[in-house]
C-alpha cells in the first residue's frame, strides 16, 4: 500500500510540473507559405532595339532591247540596323502598334553588262514605317506588319559605254512581313522576323543602245532584341 501510494503521489507531482511547464511556454507561431503567382506580361509601351540579318533579291528576270546585254539578280547582303516603336495591348491578348526601322546593307548590287559597258543598281540602305497587329500569350507575341518602304535614291551607276539617258527608279515602295517575339527578361524581348520590300519596276533607257526594265524587290530575314519602356505597368512582374 505504501508503494502504491508513493507511485500515485509521484505521478501526480509529475503531471503538475508538466502542466506548469507547458503553461510557461510561449504561444506557437505559424509561418504562412509564400504563394507563387505567374508573371504578368504587358506589351503596352515604347520600345527601341537593334537587329541583324540578310537580304536576298527576288528572281524576277528582266526585259531589254539592248543588244548582247546580260544581267544577274541582286547579291545576297548582310544587313544591320535599329528600330523604334510603340504598342498597345487590348482585349486582352491582342496588340496593335507602329514601328520605324532602318537597315544598312553590306552589298546589294544588281548588274548588267554587254560588250561595250556595264550598268549597276545598288541599294545601300532600307527603311520602313509599318503598322503591326499581333496576338500575345504571356511572354510570346506573333505578329504581321505592313506599310511604306524607302531606300537610297542614288544607286544607279554605269560605265562610259552604257550611260543611262532616262531612268525611272522608285525610292519609295511597300513592305509586308511578320515575325515572332519573346519576352525573356523584364523589359527585354528577342525577335525573329521576315520582311519583304517591293519598289515596283526600274526602267533604264540608254540612247541609242535601247532600254532595260526589271522588277525591284528584296526578301529579308532578321533577328533582333528590343528594350521596352512600359507605360501600362510593369512589362513583366510577379504579384
Amino acid at each position: 500500500m505504501r508503494i502504491r501510494s508513493a507511485l500515485l503521489a509521484l505521478s501526480a507531482a509529475l503531471l503538475a510540473s508538466t502542466a506548469s511547464f507547458a503553461a510557461d511556454l510561449p504561444a506557437r507561431t505559424y509561418t504562412k507559405a509564400p504563394i507563387y503567382a505567374a508573371p504578368i506580361y504587358n506589351w503596352t509601351g515604347i520600345y527601341v532595339g537593334a537587329h541583324i540579318g540578310a537580304a536576298f533579291g527576288g528572281d524576277n528576270g528582266y526585259a531589254t532591247t539592248i543588244a548582247g546585254l546580260t544581267g544577274s539578280n541582286r547579291d545576297a547582303a548582310f544587313l544591320g540596323g535599329g528600330q523604334v516603336g510603340a504598342d498597345y495591348q487590348f482585349a486582352p491578348n491582342w496588340l496593335i502598334g507602329v514601328e520605324g526601322q532602318i537597315s544598312g546593307l553590306s552589298n546589294s548590287d544588281r548588274s548588267f553588262s554587254n560588250a561595250v559597258g556595264t550598268f549597276r543598281d545598288r541599294t545601300d540602305w532600307l527603311a520602313s514605317v509599318t503598322g503591326r497587329l499581333g496576338y500575345t500569350w504571356g511572354p510570346g507575341l506573333v505578329y504581321a506588319k505592313g506599310g511604306v518602304a524607302f531606300r537610297d535614291d542614288n544607286g544607279l551607276a554605269a560605265t562610259a559605254g552604257f550611260l543611262p539617258a532616262v531612268t525611272d527608279r522608285n525610292s519609295t515602295g511597300y513592305t509586308v512581313g511578320g515575325g515572332f517575339e519573346y519576352m525573356f527578361a523584364p523589359a527585354w524581348s528577342a525577335k525573329v522576323e521576315y520582311q519583304y520590300y517591293n519598289f515596283d519596276t526600274t526602267t533604264v533607257a540608254s540612247t541609242p543602245a535601247g532600254a532595260l526594265s526589271y522588277k525591284d524587290d528584296l526578301h529579308t530575314v532578321k533577328v533582333g532584341v528590343n528594350y521596352h519602356f512600359n507605360w501600362g505597368g510593369p512589362v513583366m512582374a510577379k504579384y
